[in-house]
Formats: C-alpha cells, structure tokens, sequence
C-alpha cells in the first residue's frame, strides 16, 4: 500500500463522523429513551447516552488533535460534559501523537486511566482482497433492517431494543451502506460502511453463533470495500481491538487478510465519575 505522509487526519475524521452519525441521528423516541447528547469540542466529538444499555460503550469522545491542538483546555470541556449529561463513564480515544506533554499526569488528576489498545488499519478499496462464501451477500433491504441490526448487536454481547432501532436507522441513509450476509433465507451476518468524502469506514461487523467459520466477514469486507470503490473513496479504514500477547483477535485477522494494514495504535482512556 503506498500511502501518503499520515493518514492519521483521515482516519480519525471518518470514524469521529460516523460514530457522531449513529448516535446523533438515532430516532426521536430512541434518541430521547437513550438519554443521548452530542457535541462538538476542539475539532472532536463528545458523545454520550446517558442510558446506555451496552454498559457505556456509547458514551466516547474522539477525533481530537488533527484540525487543531489537543489541549488540556479541551480535555477539561470534554469531562464537564459528561458531567452534565450525568454520565458515569466514557472513553476518550486518543492517538498518542496528538497528546500534550506531561499528558499522563494531567490525566490521573482527572481520573482517567488508560485502557485497552486498538489498532486502526487502511487499504485502498481497489486493493482488497476479494473472497468466495457460500452465503449470499447483499446491501441490507429495509424489511430487514431490524433483523441485520440485532445480530450485529447480538455478536457484540450488547441488548437489542433501543439500540436495534439506532442501528437500523442507517439503513436506506445517504452515508451509509449496510450489508449483510444470509444463509438461504436467513440473515446470519452483517456489517456497515460509513462514506466521508474520500474516506470510507468499516464498522459493526458480526456474525450470529452457529454461522462464524462459513467466511461471512471477508465476504462482507470485500463487499463493502467494492462499494467504497463505487462511491469514489479513495481510502477504506477501519479499527479493532489489539490482542493480548498470546491471544488473537478474529477481527484484525479477517482485515490482514483482506489486505488492510496497520496504521498505528490508539489507546482508549477511560473516565469514571467521582463517586
């Protein structure tokens, strides 16, 4: 992959928006149920649900530091946000580059500890590897939004319910492409790509237990890479969690495989109120 000098802007930008996109365009009811905030701080977004019924995987702020400074100012309006909003925890998902000097210091005397590693990852479009499954794989049609939504929701341990409609809410959206994959007439797998000017994400792949092993993801991958090349996106991303030493991750396995290649690691920060 030739790549320019950093990626690093691009990246952060089209994962800051579509997270912004699940959440700030989640339907009136479900978005008032949930309790959801969002906001724009220092070039970032600051996005919290109140209650969040993953056990706070919603409540992030990302996408700090590559339109301008990130500074301990900006950190201070990021947490007093989550306090008025009322939340417990939230995830402050920052690239090491961008952290001010004496960062872990400011942190602690913050409350915020450092947490798991992700890894972000990039490939052109045109340079994914493309894949066979038995199983079809398809743009996700609106009656079975709501079916693609829980098994994503399902693969990654969280409720469906209100959730469900956030997710399926992106279905039919102009910036986003669902796909999914079925077994005969049964959805079993799906995953999302979020557009953003050049850029294009992976995001909110899973399959259902009982269906992983048939090449679901890869399929899904390389779909969704296609239609990423369609859109005129000239970079596809995507992020994962970084395994321990002597474990693997699935996940960053599938998208190594479908020739994405590790851009850099990001360590997620984590909050918590003072009790």
């Amino acid at each position: 992959m030739t790549a320019p000098a950093d990626l690093t802007p691009l990246a952060e930008a089209v994962e800051c928006e579509f997270m912004h996109s699940y959440e700030s365009q989640a339907p009136g009811p479900t978005y008032t149920d949930l309790g959801i905030a969002t906001t724009r701080i220092g070039g970032g977004v600051a996005l919290a649900m109140r209650n969040d019924p993953s056990g706070g995987y919603w409540n992030k702020a990302l996408g700090f530091g590559t339109t301008e400074p990130f500074t301990v100012q900006t950190l201070d309006r990021v947490l007093d946000f989550y306090r008025e909003q009322g939340v417990d925890q939230a995830v402050l998902q920052l690239v090491p580059s961008v952290l001010p000097a004496g960062f872990d210091e400011v942190a602690a005397a913050r409350g915020l500890e450092p947490g798991s590693t992700w890894v972000k990852l990039a490939a052109r479009p045109g340079d994914v590897a493309a894949t066979q499954t038995r199983l079809r794989v398809a743009p996700v049609p609106a009656a079975e939004a709501r079916r693609w939504a829980d098994v994503l929701l399902t693969g990654f341990g969280m409720p469906t319910g209100g959730l469900t409609d956030m997710l399926a809410a992106t279905v039919g959206q102009p910036a986003w492409r669902p796909y999914a994959a079925w077994d005969g007439g049964e959805l079993v797998a799906g995953g999302n790509l979020f557009l953003h000017g050049e850029a294009a994400s992976l995001n909110a792949a899973a399959t259902a237990t009982g269906h992983r092993g048939l090449g679901a993801q890869s399929a899904l991958i390389a779909a969704r890479a296609r239609a990423a090349a369609e859109a005129g996106c000239r970079w596809l991303f995507a992020e994962t969690g970084k395994p321990a030493p002597d474990q693997q991750n699935p996940s960053l396995n599938n998208m190594r495989r479908a020739g994405l290649v590790p851009l850099y690691e990001r360590r997620n920060w984590v909050w918590r109120a003072a009790s």
